[in-house]
């Protein structure tokens, strides 16, 4: 019997086995327990068993020597339906290395791309399954693993599984936060794709620092007009601007509270943070470009640099703040450090600003901490560094890998989390990300370590916390 014919058996029985224990009330105990089979790399060959079956499939979905990787753009792994997909999302236990982070403009992609397959458990031990909708994505990253000594790796259409509406498939809660460059694209011409058909007036800005010759002129998203994001952190602090003057501004820009706003940017948290903002004030429907203006240009579609004007309204249909809950003023932070056991404030900064060795801003001298902040990752870098929320291409991390970050320090997701950075830009996409994930009792402390240490009553901590 040839090395195929033994694993299409092997995952047959497993899969016999797997599935019978959900059928009924009252499941039928074997009289020997029999773990499912898979592959051995050794009767494996490639030639062979390059593709598996959805039934195949069904049986190592929980095998522990398998690992099923999601090659799509990160859109379709957190549950966008594309590319012909008839359901959005990925197979259950799933991981996400896209293809696209194979040719992603990134200064140290190589050892990017090796980290995220250890944290991923993509491993030369496991047996890999690859699937894709395309037909070229799993090829591609085959080729790239093959190329670092990989060898039992498999192939599988994931439009099979999708059609069959009694298998599972996981998605995030809020998925349509983040938006596929192609999805942003199907509205501009005039479409109203998954998660837009009830929309009203659909509106895609572009949010960044400064006017419009700093980023804006240079390229946008075709539509799209700017908001410079000192409209709503004005200097010289750069905190949040207050509710006057967020009124004048929703006005003068065109917002309502019954708009659909897409928010895109050059840079990932400036979008983000204009997101947040535009919510607190009451806007409904508030969503980012995933990945920003390079996964709209990684997607093929072209950048225009002519200009757009808001169309200025005269009723913004609520009193703003209409959201207030959504951001923690620093009296309602400093009662809820001392009078609630189930806030938990999560610092978004880097270890070193974290224990007090650097502010992080060239603008800002004091460092330290708030007391009772827990750590809660941010980036390697500097104070604009987020990569331990973000994949190569920018779009938002493994939903899984962001939450073991926070259990790994102790963080109770159960827990109402409000985020806090310096001044709200990264914990803004943090935020964001939580949301997305189904993580819906959160906020954002907007001042960060910038507006609590600018009152030296406030306490401070430094050093690493015991």
């Amino acid at each position: 019997m040839n090395s195929k014919i033994k694993i299409l058996l092997a995952l047959m029985l497993a899969s016999v086995l797997f599935f019978s224990g959900c059928g009924g009330n009252d499941p039928v105990e074997p009289e020997q327990e029999t773990q499912p089979e898979s592959a051995p790399s050794e009767n494996v060959e490639a030639a062979e068993v390059s593709s598996l079956t959805t039934e195949e499939v069904q049986a190592i979905v929980e095998a522990d020597d398998w690992v099923l990787v999601d090659t799509r753009l990160n859109d379709a792994y957190i549950g966008w339906a594309l590319e012909g997909v008839s359901r959005g999302g990925h197979l259950p236990g799933a991981v996400d290395f896209s293809a696209n982070w194979l040719v992603t403009d990134h200064p140290e992609l190589d050892a990017a791309l090796e980290k995220a397959l250890d944290e991923k458990g993509i491993t030369p031990d496991k047996n890999i399954l690859l699937y894709d909708a395309n037909g070229t994505d799993a090829q591609a990253v085959k080729g790239y693993l093959e190329g670092k000594g990989y060898e039992n790796l498999f192939l599988y259409d994931v439009k099979e599984w999708a059609d069959d509406q009694g298998l599972p498939m996981e998605r995030y809660a809020n998925y349509h936060l983040v938006v596929p460059a192609y999805v942003v694209n199907e509205i501009i011409e005039g479409r109203k794709p998954e998660t837009f058909e009830n929309a009203g007036e659909i509106k895609i800005v572009e949010a960044s620092w400064g006017e419009e010759e700093t980023s804006y002129a240079n390229g946008h998203v075709p539509g799209s007009f700017h908001i410079n994001t000192d409209l709503v952190e004005p200097p010289p602090d750069w905190m949040l601007a207050d509710a006057e003057t967020l009124t004048d501004f929703a006005l003068e820009y065109g917002f309502t509270v019954d708009d659909t706003v897409i928010v895109t940017s050059e840079y990932q948290m400036a979008a983000y943070r204009v997101a947040v903002v535009l919510r607190y004030m009451g806007v409904q429907d508030v969503r980012v470009l995933n990945g920003g203006l390079g996964a709209w240009i990684a997607a093929g579609y072209e950048v225009e640099t002519d200009r757009h004007d808001p169309v200025p309204v005269t009723d913004f249909g609520a009193v703003i703040p209409a959201n207030p809950e959504l951001i923690v003023t620093i009296d309602e932070l400093k009662n809820a450090l001392a009078t609630d056991d189930q806030f938990v404030l999560v610092d978004n900064r880097t270890w070193e600003e974290h224990i007090g060795e650097t502010s992080g801003y060239s603008y800002h001298d004091k460092a330290g901490r708030i007391p009772g902040a827990v750590f809660g990752h941010a980036g390697y870098d500097d104070a604009n560094s987020l990569q331990h929320f973000q994949n190569v291409d920018m779009t938002m991390r493994n939903g899984d890998e962001i939450k073991a970050l926070w259990t790994g320090e102790g963080i109770n997701l159960n827990k109402h989390l409000s985020f806090m950075c310096g001044s709200g830009w990264r914990a803004a996409e943090v935020l964001y990300y939580a949301q997305v994930m189904g993580l819906e009792n959160t906020s954002l402390y907007s001042d960060g370590w910038i507006g609590w240490s600018n009152d030296p009553s406030n306490p401070v901590e430094t050093g690493i916390p015991q």
